[in-house]
């Protein structure tokens, strides 16, 4: 069987057809979201075909974190942060494609097969992450987004930010590059990714990863797109292409909050755009029969929600940890839904078994084909997420705790001889395979909510039921446990008596 995985960043699950059922955004979870409807009708056409998770969740974020859990089945988060493969990480392409370096033919007579990147994601390419693309047959990089070192041209362009800002790099890009709707990142990248699969529909078992940085700031779309949520398009006093990861208002008004939102829902809109254009080739080269296609994203974003505009800052309270997970399989459910815990370390396994490879052992990921299959099947009783060195977050979809470290946040050590060259950490000297790690934690006291009744968790019940507290943070323990986390991780939690 075929396997695709697309890949959308910074997707709010909120401003999917699948999840949202037509409502508008403040009827769906959130009362802070605007009182528009996303149209997403390709998602809901995908969701069609397939199974509907209702209970997904990230794992480690942000975003090459998220990404390190998909391409390794295990989670980065417990043990270190944002940072490159490394050489015994059994990275998910190299397990479907073999050794690098070798020819087609080679690869499989050896029993591998093929695999395919199509990506507009930098961070993959760039210092402090960037071997994500080694392991793939075949590489498609779209350059120019975000802060892409592209175009130097010295030209006179319209930008929206600082510049001195990196987004500098993206306005000059585009305005070197940019012409119609189908110059946008989005439109390239699912435009290529259909490109690719008429020309190598033919291989037995490929892999595609689609890996999309849409809807992630800069948050630019096509002025008619944003014009559905806001009838000014780009016709403001002012704008700027990303939120501040902060509280909204102080730095915005009501009025400059809505304009930001409009624009990416209006991100949202052009990427499903754009899926229904792979999904169309689906359909003309009869693809469905022998081919799974996976859709789901890293993490999503604060959007006004808790106050906040951004990622980071806080627990992974539900708009950052909650996501939306499609899975479209030849054999196996059709316009279904579940509500197993699942979360982006399943992708792996998921992948491995689809494209007949074997996977290694010791990963945290379990294969959803048998939860397709059947609806009684179990996957995991709990999920857990988090950000190297914060707080952490394990859920069954009915309770969620946001566990804090203790005040000092100690002991705590980066299992990895590279130094954190992206998310900035205090890291002393590598010795015995770890470097100990100077890390303040978010100034956010530990959190339990009932989703049942409230779903954005906004009311903190740990005080008020110390027993569920227990019974949660218990819970936490036993996962850490199970996953071979560093024992210093439950040390840190509080988790030790």
């Amino acid at each position: 069987m075929n396997c695709i995985v697309i890949l959308c960043d910074t997707l709010r699950r909120d401003h999917c057809g699948p999840y949202h059922h037509g409502r508008p955004l403040n009827e769906v979870q959130s009362p802070e979201q605007p009182d528009w409807v996303v149209p997403t009708p390709n998602m809901d056409r995908l969701a069609d075909r397939g199974t509907t998770f209702d209970n997904a969740w990230c794992g480690s974020t942000p975003c090459m974190p998220a990404r390190r859990d998909i391409y390794t089945g295990r989670y980065e988060f417990l043990e270190r942060g944002w940072g490159p493969l490394e050489d015994d990480d059994q990275d998910l392409p190299r397990q479907v494609s073999g050794p690098p370096n070798q020819s087609i033919a080679k690869l499989q007579r050896d029993g591998y097969r093929v695999s395919q990147l199509v990506s507009d994601h930098f961070h993959l390419w760039e210092r402090g992450s960037g071997n994500y693309h080694m392991g793939y047959t075949g590489v498609e990089f779209i350059r120019g987004h975000e802060s892409d070192n592209w175009k130097t041209d010295p030209v006179e362009f319209s930008s929206p930010d600082d510049p001195m800002s990196k987004s500098e790099r993206h306005f000059r890009n585009t305005h070197l590059t940019r012409e119609d709707e189908s110059d946008h990142f989005a439109a390239q990248v699912l435009g290529e990714a259909t490109d690719w699969l008429q020309r190598n529909h033919e291989h037995d078992d490929f892999f595609l990863h689609v890996d999309c940085f849409d809807p992630h700031e800069p948050w630019d779309p096509p002025e008619h797109l944003v014009e559905q949520f806001d009838e000014r398009g780009y016709d403001v006093d002012e704008w700027s292409s990303k939120g501040a990861y902060d509280e909204w208002d102080d730095h915005y008004t009501e009025d400059e909050l809505r304009h930001i939102r409009a624009r990416y829902a209006a991100q949202v809109v052009l990427v499903d755009r754009w899926l229904g254009e792979l999904l169309d080739a689906m359909d003309e080269l009869a693809l469905w029969e022998d081919t799974m296609i996976v859709f789901t994203t890293d993490h999503g974003t604060f959007n006004g929600d808790r106050g906040r505009m951004g990622k980071l800052q806080t627990h992974e309270h539900d708009p950052l940890a909650h996501i939306p997970f499609i899975v479209a399989h030849p054999e196996h459910g059709r316009g279904e839904r579940r509500d197993q815990p699942v979360q982006l370390v399943d992708i792996y396994p998921t992948v491995l078994n689809a494209v007949d490879r074997p996977c290694p052992d010791d990963r945290h990921g379990v294969d959803l084909e048998p939860v397709l299959q059947n609806p009684d099947e179990q996957t995991r009783e709990y999920a857990i997420a988090g950000q190297f060195g914060k707080s952490v977050t394990i859920t069954d979809g009915d309770w969620i705790l946001h566990q804090s470290p203790v005040e000092d946040n100690e002991p705590l050590y980066w299992y990895s001889y590279r130094d954190a060259m992206f998310l900035p950490y205090d890291l002393g000297e590598f010795e015995n395979g770890r470097r100990p790690v100077d890390c303040s934690s978010w100034e956010t006291e530990t959190w339990l909510s009932d989703k049942r009744t409230d779903p954005n968790e906004y009311e903190n019940l740990a005080d008020e039921r110390p027993e569920k507290l227990t019974e949660m943070q218990d819970a936490l323990a036993g996962v850490l446990r199970a996953v071979d986390a560093p024992p210093e991780q439950l040390e840190r939690l509080g988790l030790v008596a």
